[in-house]
This record gives structure tokens, sequence and C-alpha cells, in this order.
């Protein structure tokens, strides 16, 4: 079906809110173009954990737009079911073994949700998900949930290329940074650093942790809260964990072709520091430390080798809430913000075209609007 609103779109962007946006408005029959400052992927959905999860205490209407969007990647799963790129496994948490521990009080709150979700003793574990050094868990217990999993988000953004190419979408890279053109107060395009100027009819700026500081420059505010992040990629590895593993100093997420992939907080703020060029200098010692505590938790405790490292900015909203829809004080501007970029990649992409194509406001949306952020 073509929706008649709009006819045309830029998006700023080729990370998963952006394309997915641009494939939904493709499928509607709008005239999609992609601008990206280097390859597809190359910002925070390359360095993403990706791991598809509700877990833990956050407010309602955000836990069901997560829940939506792991219902988009059961139905993908579900055509693709032999794939190595989307996996639903698990999840494991645990706490640790200090008066912070949260691992009781988030079960009872999953379990008040019905999300799927198994408190179990370390003894236990085992026996419901293989690759764990038990030995790690904390003596609170960890808990297991089998409806969560993982996406290989490079994988899947080059997969919905290939359709948006199909459907006579265009993704335009390395031209630099782009800009949003707003005319007569309204948002009419977006031009390229080299200088090529792209008219639409709607503009979509998804690009991770640029988004705060691109919206200022047309006299906009969204809270800004992101932290610098760190993902370790191993070398293929013959190894049973398949869970994706959330512990106390690293999260372990199983990868294609046998790798895995690594991070942790603690990780980035005391391993990564800025140089004056804008360029990140790595402290090679924590990166260590960070692989000693992924073999820590895995069975068998094996040696784990690097084959890259990724840093950049993490998107975090300053309220922790996704950022999701137009710029109401400039017609035809949207945005797409958020932390959990990997769970909400496909279910965004969905409501956010619809909300361009129809010019109807979505209400799973509601309690995501950008102006939020205008008073303060």
């Amino acid at each position: 079906m073509t929706d008649k609103t709009i006819s045309s779109a830029v998006i700023i962007g080729a990370g998963i809110f952006g394309v997915s946006t641009a494939v939904q408005l493709a499928r509607r029959g709008i005239r999609v173009t992609i601008l990206n400052d280097g390859p597809a992927a190359n910002g925070a959905s390359g360095r993403s954990l990706s791991w598809l999860n509700s877990s833990r205490m956050r407010s309602e209407p955000y836990h069901r737009l997560r829940m939506a969007g792991i219902d988009r990647y059961r139905t993908l799963f579900a055509r693709n079911p032999d794939t190595d790129w989307l996996r639903f496994d698990g999840g494991l948490t645990w706490d640790a073994d200090d008066a912070g521990n949260e691992i009781a009080a988030a079960y009872r709150h999953e379990v008040s949700l019905a999300y799927d979700a198994q408190h179990l003793a370390a003894g236990d574990v085992a026996g419901v998900t293989p690759g764990l050094d038990a030995r790690a868990i904390t003596p609170q217990g960890a808990i297991f949930n089998p409806g969560e999993g993982w996406v290989d988000l490079p994988v899947l953004i080059g997969l919905l290329l290939k359709e948006l190419s199909v459907l006579g979408g265009v993704l335009v890279t390395d031209q630099g940074a782009a800009r949003v053109i707003v005319e007569d107060g309204r948002a009419t395009g977006a031009q390229t650093a080299s200088g090529d100027r792209f008219k639409a009819d709607a503009v979509v700026v998804a690009t991770g942790p640029a988004v705060p500081k691109m919206v200022a420059e047309s006299g906009e505010t969204i809270g800004d809260g992101t932290p610098i992040a760190l993902l370790v990629q191993t070398k293929p590895l013959d190894h049973p964990l398949r869970a994706v593993l959330n512990t106390p100093r690293v999260a372990v997420r199983p990868a294609p072709g046998g790798t895995f992939s690594l991070d942790a907080d603690w990780a980035a703020d005391e391993g990564v520091t800025l140089r004056p060029d804008g360029s990140y200098a790595i402290d090679d010692a924590v990166v260590e430390a960070l692989m000693a505590e992924a073999s820590r938790v895995m069975d068998g405790n094996p040696k784990l080798e690097i084959a890259s490292i990724d840093i950049g900015g993490k998107p975090i909203p300053g309220d922790g809430e996704p950022v999701i829809g137009a710029l109401k004080a400039i017609p035809g501007y949207y945005v797409a913000f958020s932390h959990s970029g990997a769970t909400l990649g496909l279910i965004v992409g969905e409501l956010l075209a619809y909300e361009i194509a129809t010019g109807a406001e979505h209400p799973m949306l509601a309690k995501f609007r950008p102006e939020r952020f205008a008073s303060q």
C-alpha cells in the first residue's frame, strides 16, 4: 500500500534505526535515500552487544515497546530458523555478592510482568543452559530468561539494505557528516559535508550518539546521557556457551562463526581515554582484564584471543527512555535516539515509518516524544 501523506524521505544514519525505518518507508512506496558518513553500521550498531531482552526494571511503556521489538525478531527468526546471526538461546544474569545485589527483586518484578524467568542456584544452571563456570555465580543465584536472544546487527543491516535496494531506495556513503536543511521553519532535506543536497518531504536523524548535537543545531533539545562504550570481538572458539551472559564484571554474547562479543562499563570507564585529535587511546591492561573476566565465567576457562576492538558513544538519552518521533517545532523533522537499539531496532523502524507515512501518532510512542525535554 502506498501512503499519500509524503512521497520522499531522507534518513541520516545507516545504523539499525535508520535502515529499519528506510525499509519500512520503502515498503509503503515512499522514495528513500539514506546518507551515512562512512560505510553502513559504522557507528553504535557496529559495536552493540545486541542482546535482545526486556529484563530487570524499567517503565511499563518501555517494557511493552521492548517486548514488541522482541516479537518482531521472533517473526524474523521463524523465517530464518537456521541462521547464525539471530538466535534465541536465552540470557543469564547475576549480580555481585554485595549489598547492591538485586537478583531476588529483579526476579519478582519479571514474574509480575509474566516475563519468562527462572531464579536458579549456581548448581542448577548447568542443567538449564550450557557453557557456564558455575563457580562464578554469586550465592544469591542467577536469573535465566529462556526467551531472550541476540542479533548480529551488521549482518541484519546488510540484509535490510539489499531489500531497500530492490525497493528502489538509495544508500549514499562516505560523503562526510550530513546536516538537516531547515527552510522557513520546516525540514526540507539534508546536505552532506561534500555539499550535495537531497530534498525530501521528511528527514529522519538516526545518528546514534550524535542525535542530540544535531538537533541542537536547529534550536531543539534532547537530553543526552551517552557514555563511551567498548566492544571486544574474539577470534573463533569451539565452546558450548549459547546464552547471553550479563555478569557483574563482563557481558558475553555468542556471535557468528564461533566468536564472542564482550563488553563492560568499567572497562570503557577505566580503559579508554579521548585524545586531543578526537581518537581514542586504549589501556591494553584493562582489555586483558576484561578478557580474563570473560574466560572466568565460561566453562573450562578458555583462552580468548582478541580479533577486534571498537570504541565509541553508546546512545543513551538523558532520562534513559527512548526518544522517537517528530520534532513538533520543526515540521518534517524526525528523530530516533535510544539505548537498546538492537532490541528496538525493528519495531522503532516500523512505528516511526507509520508516523511519517500517515501523519498519525502511534500510541506506543506516546511516552517517548522528543518534546518532553523542551521544558528542561
